[in-house]
């Protein structure tokens, strides 16, 4: 984890604009939908980034206590400066040990960093561990197009047009690389249902975005 977390810092300061740039601004309208299924005061932004979901749901509801966290002193660095005066806390900690007390948040999110915690299950026992009695878990990350054609140019652009543009962008194309490799090898959203299911986790469902591209899951700690 620790190699991951000096990557994205080395990456960082371009980090924001590849997002929006490679996605062709699609990732606003899926942090969008993603945060629209919070509830409750207390919100825990697991590898948090450089704040994007995290200034997001402040934007939505200023009143809600949210906490970001990533291993990436980087990318801390920037969420730092783009979330100044607005209220938003942060901290670098690893998503297999949150530095937080049992029954702690009313939601917890993660937008595209489960596929690059190694120990997902374990993983998605702290996540469970630290949400209150009925709170939410949402899972927002990349999947694989069910239509072949679309699945097909999606994988052309993913694994060779998007490492060369962000290679020449941010001057750091094998960390692009690695990003493509992470999405492929990314079990689909049914196993991970089942993981989510397996640890304990209630109602648990999906949703494709944009078709299939990426994929929302949401689930409950039991009441």
């Amino acid at each position: 984890m620790v190699q991951v977390g000096e990557m994205f810092s080395y990456i960082s300061k371009t980090y924001d604009l590849l997002n929006h740039v490679l996605s062709f601004n699609i990732d606003k309208s899926w942090r969008k939908t993603a945060i629209s299924y919070i509830n409750g005061p207390s919100v825990l932004d697991v590898a948090t980034g450089t704040a994007d979901i995290a200034l997001a749901i402040n934007k939505s509801d200023f009143l809600k206590k949210v906490i970001g966290v990533d291993i990436s002193l980087g990318m801390l660095k920037i969420a730092k400066e783009k979330t100044k005066g607005k209220g938003i806390m942060l901290t670098c900690a690893d998503a297999l040990n949150l530095p937080f007390r049992d029954n702690s948040f009313d939601n917890v999110i993660i937008s595209f960093g489960i596929r690059n915690i190694k120990n997902k299950i374990q993983a998605l026992y702290e996540f469970k561990r630290i949400l209150k009695p009925s709170g939410r878990l949402l899972v927002l990350e990349f999947s694989k197009p069910k239509n072949q054609f679309i699945n097909a140019a999606y994988i052309l652009y993913k694994d060779y047009c998007l490492p060369n543009i962000a290679g020449f962008v941010s001057n750091n194309k094998e960390a692009y690389k690695y990003l493509a490799k992470t999405i492929r090898y990314f079990p689909d959203p049914e196993f991970l249902s089942n993981a989510m299911l397996q640890v304990g986790f209630e109602k648990v469902n999906f949703n494709f975005l944009s078709f299939g591209i990426a994929c929302l899951h949401v689930a409950y700690k039991e009441g």
